[in-house]
């Protein structure tokens, strides 16, 4: 009989068990609909402390603790620039920080000397005008693993239906909610000086890649155009024909143009294929509660996308201007 007791006992607290599990699960979110919308932004202009990192965005939870060890009191954000799905992991750049002021007003001198102390640079992001959103509760740690399980792939839905250009994505924990924000204009407002640079370096080994490639291909153009040239001229053809063959203009100016179209894709802010009208922009709240749970993880979801999020990338210099 005792057996029989004792194995009672076991499923009860088995059952328990389970069930604190179960509504462990349920109060960090398990079971909260991820709306997204595109509207005002949830946050104003921001002044964060931050280190940049290129690498796998797992190793963004040990930036976070360092963020948070300085001080508890503090938002954190993270600010994720590649599609972790298209671009190798030891590829992917981030920012990791803590929030030191919002809207007006401005961060002490000695939160700016503390944080500078451990290796943070201070950097400031204006308002986005326009973002494609999303928020989850920020109750538990797991809260984390949810959101970022579950929000990335809705957003990803939301702006490949809508052929929407917003990236990068920014995901701020404040108070009880976990915000994921992805501007829809000037995104290198968004661009720390370091993610410039990247940028400018890419940019100039792709140009010089290109006008090399342009070279042994006009190369190649202009010999196989002598070749016709002399075989008109020598079967006394109309020289009307040699004549267009080597004028270079029709080619060079195709060339112009496809360049000029290349760099106003690559510059152009705000939405691919679709308009700021076309959206049913929607405002959000903030949230209020209890702050200071760490993240720990980084999006994990897989998706088909592209490298920066987006349809087209947009140039980082596009927030000097």
């Amino acid at each position: 009989m005792s057996d029989w007791v004792l194995l009672g006992l076991i499923a009860v607290l088995v059952v328990l068990l389970l069930l604190t599990v179960f509504g462990f699960a349920v109060y960090s979110g398990l079971f909260t609909e991820v709306v997204v919308s595109a509207g005002s932004p949830p946050i104003g202009s921001i002044t964060l402390a931050y280190k940049f990192r290129v690498g796998p965005y797992g190793e963004s939870g040990q930036l976070f603790t360092d963020g948070c060890s300085i001080s508890s009191k503090l938002c954190s954000i993270g600010v994720y620039y590649d599609n972790p799905h298209t671009v190798s992991p030891e590829k992917c750049r981030f920012a990791i920080g803590r929030i030191l002021s919002e809207g007006d007003a401005k961060p002490t001198e000695e939160q700016i000397r503390q944080f500078q102390k451990y290796g943070f640079k201070i950097f400031s992001f204006p308002t986005p005008s326009h973002v494609v959103m999303a928020s989850f509760p920020f109750t538990t740690p797991l809260s984390i693993h949810l959101a970022v399980n579950r929000v990335h792939p809705a957003l990803d839905t939301y702006i490949k239906e809508r052929k929407l250009c917003a990236h990068p994505r920014l995901e701020i924990y404040k108070e009880d909610r976990i915000y994921f924000v992805c501007p829809l204009a000037r995104q290198g407002d968004f661009y720390v000086p370091e993610m410039k640079e990247l940028e400018r370096k890419s940019r100039a080994v792709a140009a010089e890649a290109e006008d090399a490639q342009t070279d042994i291909t006009g190369a190649d153009t202009m010999s196989e155009a002598s070749t016709i040239s002399i075989e008109a001229t020598t079967d006394s053809r109309d020289t009307s024909v040699a004549t267009s063959v080597l004028l270079p203009f029709p080619a060079g100016r195709g060339r112009e143009e496809a360049d000029n179209r290349s760099e106003h894709s690559y510059s152009e802010s705000g939405a691919s294929g679709s308009s700021f009208e076309e959206l049913d922009l929607e405002g959000a709240g903030d949230g209020e509660g209890a702050q200071g749970l760490l993240p720990v993880t980084a999006y994990t979801e897989s998706q088909e996308v592209s490298d920066k999020w987006t349809k087209e990338p947009i140039a980082a210099e596009r927030g000097e201007e």
